[in-house]
């Protein structure tokens, strides 16, 4: 029993692993994204697409919309939140990616790309976005 609390209390001095978080932008600046160990997400300014319909389980007092996000497994949804991910970080360079927690985004003239490790994702841009 003496050993039990002795990992226990050895277990709760340890120090708890920080998330790593990196925010990037697309070269244009109209797309801002955030990836942590748990998802990505990318939010757009301008867009010369609409979402689908703001589904029932988003409140009115959040914005819906406004950008896309994926997890690690799964597929891709629409954002349904009060905040935003743009102006995250420095450009990522066409051509250029970023990667952790088992996904990925591409920074690619054309938008941006993102995919988990389940083949879902999304792509992101001014003129169109897609899910897969």
């Amino acid at each position: 029993m003496a050993m039990a609390m002795l990992a226990g209390a050895a277990m709760l001095a340890a120090p708890a692993a920080a998330a790593e978080v990196v925010g990037f932008t697309s070269p244009s600046g109209n797309i801002g994204c955030v990836l942590t160990d748990d998802s990505v997400r990318c939010d757009i300014a301008a867009r010369d697409w609409a979402p689908p319909p703001r589904p029932a389980s988003c409140p009115d007092f959040t914005d819906y919309g406004q950008g896309l996000t994926l997890g690690p497994t799964g597929p891709a949804n629409f954002v349904c939140a009060g905040d935003t991910a743009l102006n995250s970080g420095p450009a990522l360079p066409y051509g250029q990616y970023q990667a952790g927690g088992g996904m990925s985004c591409n920074s690619e003239p054309s938008g941006i790309r993102c995919s988990n490790s389940d083949g879902h994702g999304f792509t992101i841009s001014r003129q169109a976005y897609t899910l897969f």
